[in-house]
This record gives structure tokens, sequence and C-alpha cells, in this order.
């Protein structure tokens, strides 16, 4: 079995690219972002940390602030740095759970949009970047998120560049055009299950 790593700039379609490998029975699929989410909410250990390094308003009504964190984290690194050092522990025992439950799939896909940045790629087998021009990348996340031209632009300064991530991959999938990236998956997906 294989670990495959699928990491893209914010807006460049890595969930959606996720669910195309989905469409396969003998894959799993990891989203670190949303399975951080969750785990912010129900583990204990994240919980007790957050409050004790960001203050009380991090949690209201036990669920987790995200505005007050996204706030305090995406203008300050050395914040940001803290609440991954805190959070991605945590996700990564529960990725190594989620192997051993998958262990007779062909493939893992571990989506994680900060795949090199936490050094999560140093446990994948082979990595996919998906690029999509900036312009093209700026317009979704305002249109998904609801966010200002500065919010995205504030945190993609601290996401790697997309041409760093590119040098360090197998695979790219040009995410433009749906159809043409289902193509990729497909493509991809034949290689990673030739001798499967």
């Amino acid at each position: 079995m294989k670990i495959v790593g699928l990491t893209g700039g914010i807006g460049s379609g890595k969930t959606t690219v996720a669910k195309m490998f989905a469409s396969h029975t003998n894959c799993a699929i990891y989203i670190a972002d949303v399975e951080a989410k969750k785990l912010m909410n129900s583990s204990k250990i994240i919980k007790d940390k957050l409050i004790a390094n960001f203050g009380e308003a991090s949690y209201t009504k036990d669920t987790l602030n995200r505005k007050f964190i996204s706030n305090i984290v995406f203008k300050d690194k050395e914040k940001l740095a803290k609440l991954n050092s805190i959070v991605h522990p945590e996700v990564r025992n529960h990725f190594l759970h989620f192997i051993k439950i998958n262990n007779q799939k062909a493939y893992i896909i571990y989506e994680n949009a900060i795949l090199f940045e936490s050094k999560s790629h140093l446990f994948c087998d082979i990595i996919i970047t998906v690029f999509v021009h900036l312009n093209t990348r700026i317009q979704r996340v305002i249109t998904r998120d609801q966010s200002t031209k500065k919010e995205v632009l504030n945190r993609m300064k601290n996401q790697w560049d997309d041409q760093k991530k590119i040098l360090q991959s197998n695979y790219v999938i040009l995410n433009e055009n749906l159809e043409e990236t289902n193509m990729q998956v497909q493509r991809i997906h034949n290689i990673l299950t030739v001798n499967s």
C-alpha cells in the first residue's frame, strides 16, 4: 500500500481532486484539514493547549472559535507555528490509526494543504500537487469563504510557493477544467494500481 500526499495552495481544488480519487473503491481518502477541525473540537489535549496559549475565547460553548483563532494566527507566523505544533501531532497520530484500518487498500490519499510545511511529505511514498493559476485561486476562495482578497493573500503568505511544491512532486494536476482534471486523476490512479 502506498501513501500518496495530495497538496496544493488554497483554492487550487485539492478536495475536488480528492473526491475524484474517492470514486475508486480500492483507495481511502484522508483530508487532514477536515480531521484537524474535528479533533480541535473533540480532543481534550488540543483544547487544553489552545486555551493555555490563546486564551479562554478560543472556545465558545465547547466549540472551537475559528474566527477568533484565525484572526490571531494568520497575521502572526509565530502564533501560526504554535497552533500547528499543537494540532499536527494529534492529526498525525489519528492518520497513523487511519492507515492501520485501511491497510487493505491499494493506496491512501493524504490531502494536506501544508504537506511540505508540516513535514508530512516525509511519510508519503508519492506526492501530487494540484495547480491552478493564482488569480483563479484567489477568486475561488473569495467566492467559497466570503473572504476579502486581503484575507486570502494573508493565508497564501503562510503556504509554500507553488513552484517549490511542484519541484518536489511526482505528479502535478492542472485543475482548470474538471473534465481534464478527471482524466489526469484516472491516469494517476491507473499508474498507482498497476501492480495491485
